[in-house]
């Protein structure tokens, strides 16, 4: 699958703002069944860029004097689907057995995961998954990007970021090592307006397998990757600090087109589901 991808993030002060530095992990590479067939990041402030630790592609933004706005443009052509390469790791699997903040287990996420035992088949990451999603439900409103898993459990309510930190710890309080992932979600109606999370979790034998919580599924051809991590602020597409500003409004959204894909596709991947139903 080929997409065309178009992610803009627009900050609005009522003050002028004196200093901005900002990290974007809003560049995806090659890997995991993906290749970058184009990309690139316009702002309105000066980039550099660095690998972090995980290996994202960073860059970080530093915009001086006075400003009243901030506007991310990051967008390109990602093709997916391809035929998985084994990938050198860049950093000892027992780190992704660390546990943070927002992914630590408490002893209600202990208690949860107990009867799961070992985690060693995919079909016992789904059991997993499902059984997060069963508890927790995808509702927005409800959490923020300070919650923690122990939060978002208790309170029975999350998004996709919450699911993610859930799986993580469930999955290192059992030994098995998983990593917060960002990225893309291509869907047919369109009605993807931000960035997406799952998980990596690591099987022996296998390798990394990719968990979508929140849509009950493994990710797919469908998804395209951008940053990996311990928890979502190592692998936030935005972050940042600033000085000066007053009151701050931001604006995103994140527009993900299939090409060649277009309305008569739609229609007759309608009429073939209606038939089989």
């Amino acid at each position: 699958m080929q997409f065309s991808i178009q992610h803009t993030t627009e900050y609005s002060y009522s003050q002028p703002l004196n200093y901005s530095i900002q990290q974007l992990r809003l560049t995806p590479q090659d890997g995991f069944g993906q290749r970058v067939r184009s990309w690139s990041i316009s702002v309105n402030g000066q980039l550099s860029q660095h690998q972090d630790t995980y290996g994202n592609l960073v860059h970080t933004m530093v915009l001086d004097g006075n400003h009243t706005d901030i506007k991310l443009i990051a967008k390109g052509e990602v093709e997916t689907g391809l035929a998985m390469t084994a990938t050198q790791e860049k950093l000892p699997l027992t780190i992704y057995l660390r546990n943070t903040s927002l992914s630590a287990a408490d002893t209600q996420i202990k208690a949860f995961t107990e009867p799961f035992g070992l985690l060693i088949t995919i079909a016992d990451l789904e059991k997993l998954s499902a059984s997060i999603i069963d508890q927790v439900p995808y509702v927005k409103g409800g959490t923020g990007v300070y919650t923690t898993a122990a939060q978002a459990f208790a309170a029975k309510t999350g998004v996709c970021q919450d699911h993610a930190h859930i799986f993580i710890a469930c999955c290192r309080n059992l030994g098995v090592p998983a990593r917060y992932v960002s990225g893309y979600l291509f869907t047919d109606d369109g009605h993807l307006s931000e960035s997406h999370a799952w998980v990596d979790a690591w099987l022996p034998e296998i390798g990394w397998v990719s968990v979508d919580v929140s849509n009950r599924c493994l990710a797919n051809a469908s998804y395209v990757r951008l940053a990996t991590g311990l928890d979502y602020h190592d692998a936030c597409p935005v972050s940042g600090l600033r000085v000066g500003g007053g009151m701050e409004t931001m604006q995103v959204g994140v527009k993900v087109w299939q090409l060649g894909w277009d309305e008569n596709n739609r229609q007759l991947k309608k009429q073939i589901e209606q038939t089989q139903q």
